[in-house]
Order: structure tokens, then sequence, then C-alpha cells
């Protein structure tokens, strides 16, 4: 069971179970997302590639937490706003794959609008 909408009902019931939903706003729950960011951030605060693969070998669980806290605060934000997560996506790939044609991007960490410079 991993589907976008079953974990979104997973979530769901786990938020209704605590009588959360009053809280879950889409702004609260878009700055809930920054900052759960910012936590998954921190851990590969100050450390070259090196130490980061180093520092996630040993704190696999923790980097895990803090991915999984975006993550579901981001499938309940898209449920509140009564978007599919999954067409969304879709749509914005589709939408990706014309601004950075693989011609022009591969091989770039160029934006879009500097590739043909």
């Amino acid at each position: 069971m991993d589907s976008i909408r079953d974990l979104t009902t997973r979530i769901n019931a786990f938020r209704d179970a605590r009588d959360w939903k009053q809280f879950h706003n889409p702004k609260d729950m878009a700055v809930s997302i920054s900052i759960e960011s910012a936590e998954l951030l921190e851990q590969f605060q100050w450390k070259t590639a090196e130490q980061c693969e180093t520092h996630l070998q040993d704190n696999r669980e923790a980097v895990a937490d803090e991915l999984a806290d975006v993550a579901i605060y981001l499938f309940e934000l898209a449920d509140l706003l009564e978007m599919n997560l999954g067409q969304e996506m879709l749509r914005k790939l589709e939408k990706n794959a014309v601004k950075y044609p693989v011609q022009k991007a591969k091989g770039s960490n160029k934006k879009y609008d500097e590739l043909d410079q």
C-alpha cells in the first residue's frame, strides 16, 4: 500500500484520530512543509559531499524521518487543496520536458532560460 491516495487516506486517518484537522489549513501546511524541509537540509548543513554520504549511512533513519515529514505534509496539503498530486506531478513533468529538452539540457545544470547561452 503505497499509492498517493492510499497514503493520503492513512495520513488523514492519523490526523483525524487526533482532531488535528482544525489546525491544518493550507497556509499552515505550506509553512510546515518549509519547516520540515529546513530540518531535512539541516541533516546536510556544513558537510562536504563525502561527509553527506557518511552522515546518510550513519543517520539514515533520521534523514528518512525528515523526508517523510515533508512528504506527509505535502500529501495532506494537496488533499486540502483538492489537487490530485499524482496528476499534478505528471503535468509538471510534461511542462519541464518542454522547458528542459534532452538535446539542450542533458548533462547541464543551467536553468531553462540559460540553456541557449
